[in-house]
C-alpha cells in the first residue's frame, strides 16, 4: 500500500521521510450517505483494502476510508477521545437534537453514565412484555391474510412495528393518551415517511409539546410508569446528582423514537426475505423455536437461549447493517499503522463493505448463520463486526433492539410462512435495489405472501 506525500498522491513518504497518506483512487470524490459513494466504495474497499484516502474539491481535509480491524479497534476504542463525530450529523442534529447519537465529549459521556442503568438486562426483561403483546396483535391480524393468502408489505409492516413498540416502551400507558388527545398515533408518520428531510423534521421536533407535557405531568404527580421516559427522569449524574434538563430529556427521547424503531425494522425486513430464499435455515430457526421458545408463555431466559436464531440476526445484520456509512473527525494527528492522519482528517467507516471483506469473511455474499456460532467457527473479530459501532460508542440500546427481534420471530416464524411471490408495485421480476441513504434500506417496499405454517 502507498502513501501520499503531503497530502497529495504519489509516493510512500513525506519529503522529511516522515509517514504520509495512504494511497487512494486518483478521481475526486466527496463521500456521503447516497448511490453514488456506495458504488465507489464497493469497487475502492476491494481494490485498496484497510486503509485509503479519497480526496475531495469540498473538503479541505482528507478523507481516510478504514476497513481494517485493528485500525478500527484504534478509532473507536484505544484511542476513540482523539475522534470526535464526523461529517453528516448535521442532518440528524435536525431530528434528534443534542441527543446521545450527535452529543460528543464530556456532554456524551454525562449522557451515555446516565442512560447506562436504563438499558440493563432486568429493565429490557421488563419492557419485553410490550414487545410481547405488540407481536400478539400483529399475529392477530396476520392470521386473518393467511386465511385468504394475502401479500404483506412486509417492510411497511415491520417498520410500523418497530414505531409501536418504543413508543409504548417509552411513553407506556401514556400513549394511548396522546392518541385520544391527537385523534390518533401522532408519530404515525415516522413509520413510512423515510424521507428524512426538513419537513420531516421539522413534523417531528413539532411533537416536542407532547413529550414535554408528559414530563410535566409525571413530575406534578410524581406518578412513574415503568418505561424509558420514567427510567430517563430519575436517571442522576454520578458527580452533582443532578437529573436531565427538559431539554435533554426531549433530545434523548426522540433519539430513541429514531433509533429504536429504524435498526430492528429494517433489520426484521431483511430477516424475513432472507428465510423466504433460504429454507435450510428456515428449517433449521424452526426448530430451535419449537425446543426453546414453544407457545407464548415462554420466559424471558428461554428467549435468550434462541442461539442459532440470534445467530441468524447476526448474519442478518452482517450483511445488512442499518447504518451503513459513519464517520469520526481527527481531532489531533495520530497515526494508523504506517500512515499518519493529520489533525481535521474525516474518517469513513462502511460497515457494509467491511462485512464482505473475503479476508475477513470466506464467501462473504453466502447467507450463513453457522459464521457466529462458536461452536462450529472461530470467534468473530469484535471490530470486524459492527452493525451497532464498537467500543465506546457501541450503541447503547444493541441489547434492546436484539430482544425485540427475538421476540419476534418467537411469536411469528412458526406460525406463519412468507414467501417471495410479488417484490413491488411493479412485479415479481424487479429485483430487489438498496436506497443507501442514512440508514440501508430498500428501495421499494418487499412484499411476501403469508401462509399459516404447514398449510398446504
Amino acid at each position: 500500500m502507498k502513501s501520499r506525500e503531503n497530502d497529495s498522491p504519489g509516493s510512500v513518504r513525506d519529503g522529511a521521510g516522515e509517514p504520509g497518506l495512504p494511497d487512494g483512487p486518483a478521481e475526486f470524490h466527496t463521500i456521503g450517505p447516497d448511490q453514488q459513494t456506495f458504488a465507489a466504495l464497493g469497487r475502492w474497499v476491494p481494490e485498496y483494502g484497510d486503509l485509503f484516502c479519497v480526496q475531495s474539491r469540498d473538503r479541505r481535509d482528507p478523507s481516510l476510508v478504514v476497513s481494517s480491524p485493528d485500525y478500527l479497534k484504534h478509532i473507536l476504542l484505544s484511542n476513540h477521545e482523539n475522534y470526535a463525530k464526523g461529517v453528516g450529523f448535521e442532518r440528524v442534529k435536525m431530528l434528534l437534537g443534542n441527543g446521545i447519537i450527535v452529543s460528543d465529549g464530556e456532554d456524551w459521556r454525562r449522557q451515555r453514565t446516565m442512560m447506562q442503568p436504563g438499558f440493563s438486562r432486568a429493565n429490557i426483561a421488563r419492557l419485553s412484555q410490550p414487545m410481547r403483546g405488540q407481536n400478539q396483535a400483529l399475529r392477530d391480524q396476520w392470521r386473518l391474510l393467511a386465511d385468504t393468502g394475502q401479500t404483506i408489505d412486509i417492510t411497511t409492516a415491520m417498520s410500523r412495528l418497530g414505531l409501536e413498540i418504543i413508543l409504548r416502551s417509552i411513553f407506556s400507558s401514556d400513549l394511548d393518551r396522546m392518541v385520544d388527545q391527537e385523534g390518533g398515533n401522532p408519530f404515525a408518520f415516522l413509520a413510512e415517511d423515510t424521507t428524512r428531510d426538513i419537513q420531516t423534521a421539522v413534523r417531528f421536533r413539532n411533537l416536542a409539546r407532547l413529550t414535554l407535557w408528559l414530563v410535566a405531568d409525571r413530575r406534578g404527580t410524581g406518578e412513574r410508569p415503568f418505561d424509558f421516559l420514567s427510567l430517563l427522569m430519575d436517571a442522576r449524574d454520578r458527580k452533582s446528582g443532578a437529573g436531565m434538563t427538559d431539554k435533554e430529556l426531549l433530545d434523548e427521547v426522540n433519539t430513541l423514537i429514531i433509533a429504536g424503531h429504524e435498526t430492528s425494522a429494517g433489520t426484521l425486513n431483511w430477516v424475513w426475505y432472507l428465510l423466504s430464499q433460504h429454507p435450510d435455515v428456515e428449517e433449521r430457526l424452526l426448530t430451535e423455536l419449537a425446543r426453546v421458545t414453544p407457545g407464548d408463555d415462554f420466559s424471558f431466559d428461554q428467549l435468550m437461549d434462541l442461539n442459532y436464531t440470534a445467530c441468524v440476526l447476526k448474519e442478518t445484520l452482517r450483511l445488512y447493517p442499518p447504518v451503513w456509512l459513519f464517520s469520526r473527525r481527527a481531532r489531533q494527528e495520530d497515526h494508523l499503522g504506517e500512515f499518519r492522519v493529520p489533525a481535521g482528517a474525516h474518517i469513513f467507516i462502511a460497515p457494509y463493505f467491511l462485512h464482505r471483506r473475503p479476508a475477513l469473511w470466506p464467501d462473504p455474499e453466502r447467507f450463513d448463520p453457522d459464521r457466529f456460532d462458536e461452536s462450529r467457527s472461530p470467534p468473530v473479530d469484535r471490530f470486524a463486526f459492527i452493525p451497532f459501532s464498537a467500543g465506546a460508542r457501541r450503541c447503547i440500546g444493541d441489547y434492546f433492539s436484539f430482544v425485540e427481534m427475538q421476540m419476534h420471530l418467537a411469536l411469528l416464524a412458526p406460525r406463519f410462512e412468507l414467501s417471495l411471490e410479488v417484490q413491488s408495485s411493479l412485479g415479481p421480476s424487479e429485483p430487489i435495489t438498496l436506497d443507501p441513504a442514512v440508514n440501508l434500506r430498500t428501495l421499494h417496499s418487499i412484499h411476501l405472501k403469508v401462509r399459516h405454517r404447514n398449510a398446504p
